[in-house]
């Protein structure tokens, strides 16, 4: 049996490193036998605020750049932030198929897609999604840079207002 929550300790620590960079604070790791075998987090290193290297992103590319051998079948995804839509298609498409998120993305999530309503592609995908693993811990993270002036993404957006307004 996984200990989710072990293994999303080590996401927030992703994340922290996000945060102390001054990135939004999505860190994740890929998990197989009970072992981190890739890690992720939000970077912008193009010094500009983009939507490409998000930490479910980096993570796959850690993964088949370092683990080639391991079929991410088997691995399971740990993220202190539910996956968008785009990174939640590029973890099916790379057969991640078991989901743990510490925080819901109440303005972008992807998880709750309906894949019966996609193309034959994704329909016959089974997925496993476990939220909400250490949220407020989380929640903390993203309370911390929305409260913070200099951090300017996703300012006043539905999401900042969101966590923000959570207790």
């Amino acid at each position: 049996m996984a200990n989710h929550q072990y293994f999303m300790q080590i996401a927030l620590s992703e994340a922290e490193n996000a945060l102390k960079q001054g990135d939004f604070p999505v860190g994740c790791v890929l998990v197989h036998d009970n072992q981190v075998i890739a890690r992720g987090r939000r970077c912008n290193s193009r010094q500009q605020i983009n939507e490409l290297d998000h930490a479910e992103i980096v993570a796959l590319h850690d993964l088949l750049d370092n683990r080639p051998e391991i079929d991410p079948s088997l691995a399971t995804l740990y993220c202190t932030m539910e996956p968008c839509l785009m990174c939640f298609a590029a973890l099916l498409l790379s057969n991640v198929h078991t989901i743990v998120y510490a925080y819901e993305d109440a303005m972008g999530g992807g998880t709750a897609v309906n894949l019966n309503h996609l193309t034959p592609l994704y329909r016959q995908m089974e997925v496993t999604i476990i939220p909400h693993v250490l949220r407020s811990e989380s929640l903390a993270l993203f309370k911390k840079f929305f409260n913070d002036p200099a951090n300017r993404y996703r300012r006043n957006s539905f999401l900042a207002d969101y966590t923000l307004a959570q207790e």
